[in-house]
């Protein structure tokens, strides 16, 4: 692969940085070690503007080489309750907690970027480095953006990586428009009148009206989006009674809800409300109803990801694949609704060579890391070129 020589000779390095961070594994907003490593890296470079503590555990670090336009790049650092079962030496030291999701390895990516663009500066402008925490679930981006990230630190355009097991190891795909999706969360409560299982009559039956209900939902999928829309909605949990032969008084589910486009997410919301209480009407049943919103989509922009497009295809050699969607989330979608940019993915190995992500025997493809360091480089190489 033709990626960046200086970065080529850094790789024994990188992999010692990513070890070392994956041994020592934070969860979010935990991840005080992390953050320390990453500052103490980022001084060992010469880099001076360094900021702390942003969004909690977050980490800035700017360099400025003259005037001109300004660049975000973004890694995230926290890890995930998960006990790991990879057998590699530098497995995690924290029972149930391991970097399930390569965070690890994006961190160091941008750390290797951040050594060579320090060292070499060629470039015309400013670099924001971002090292975010608490992406998985806890939306470390959006508490980095209310404690004022981009007041303080103001940028143009932002881009962001995460690897992507399934695809061949090191190639990267960014396309326009939706990747991931939102991620929303419900809960039901259904209140009845207990009462017997063997005289039913007497009760009001929230098991019924419950099961129709979680039914009714699926029905929303496939009649209230269009065929060409895509709408997930996932009952994952289900609580009720604790006798086989008592009727309980109430039922309580929950779940999820995925979609690429903001506006069938509303109109979604809206249908489950009338479809639920409609339902509980007609068994005589109350219904609380719990719509809360998580992650929105994360939706690339066209210049931005037309852009990144070309620096895959300068650092892989190949044209960029297509970036292919996925249901689940991201909190680089708070940046990108808020500021133009792109985020892609790199490709952690096929399938057999790369467990999937999340998983117990998941673990970082050390060569990409020089492949994600090359990328953010000519990224900002070419964004910002030197008069």
């Amino acid at each position: 692969m033709p990626i960046v020589n200086r970065i080529s000779a850094y790789q024994d390095d990188m992999k010692d940085w990513r070890h070392d961070i994956h041994k020592h594994p934070e969860l979010a907003y935990e991840e005080k070690r992390t953050a320390g490593q990453v500052v103490k890296l980022l001084k060992s470079f010469g880099i001076k503007d360094i900021v702390e503590g942003i969004g909690g555990t977050g980490v800035v670090a700017v360099i400025k080489n003259g005037d001109g336009p300004t660049l975000g790049l973004r890694a995230d650092m926290d890890a995930l309750p998960i006990n790991e079962e990879t057998g590699v030496d530098y497995s995690s030291i924290h029972e149930g907690v391991m970097h399930a999701c390569g965070h690890d390895g994006h961190t160091t990516m941008l750390l290797g970027a951040a050594k060579y663009l320090s060292e070499t500066k060629n470039f015309q402008g400013t670099i924001v480095l971002i090292f975010q925490p608490a992406e998985e679930g806890f939306a470390g981006a959006r508490a980095m953006m209310d404690d004022g990230l981009f007041e303080r630190f103001p940028v143009d355009a932002i881009y962001g990586v995460h690897n992507m097991p399934g695809a061949p190891t090191g190639e990267i795909h960014v396309s326009p428009g939706p990747v991931m999706a939102a991620a929303d969360q419900f809960s039901v409560t259904v209140k009845g009148k207990g009462g017997h299982g063997a005289m039913p009559h007497e009760a009001v039956d929230p098991v019924i009206a419950s099961s129709l209900m979680v039914s009714g939902l699926q029905s929303l999928v496939s009649r209230a989006a269009a065929p060409h829309d895509t709408l997930v909605i996932s009952v994952t949990k289900i609580h009720g009674g604790d006798a086989f032969n008592v009727i309980p008084d109430s039922v309580s589910f929950g779940g999820t809800v995925r979609y690429f486009d903001a506006e069938l997410g509303k109109s979604n919301e809206q249908r489950m409300k009338q479809m639920l209480d409609g339902i509980g009407s007609a068994h005589n049943v109350d219904v609380e109803f719990t719509y809360d919103h998580g992650y929105p989509p994360t939706i690339n922009h066209e210049k931005e990801a037309n852009f990144a497009r070309e620096i895959a295809a300068d650092v892989t050699g190949q044209e960029s694949g297509q970036q292919q969607q996925t249901m689940g989330a991201e909190d680089f979608a708070f940046f990108l609704q808020e500021l133009p940019g792109a985020y892609a993915w790199i490709g952690n190995g096929v399938t057999g060579e790369s467990a999937n992500l999340h998983n117990p025997h998941y673990n970082f493809n050390d060569d990409i890391l020089p492949v994600g360091a090359s990328f953010f480089v000519r990224l900002v190489e070419t964004a910002l070129p030197t008069t």
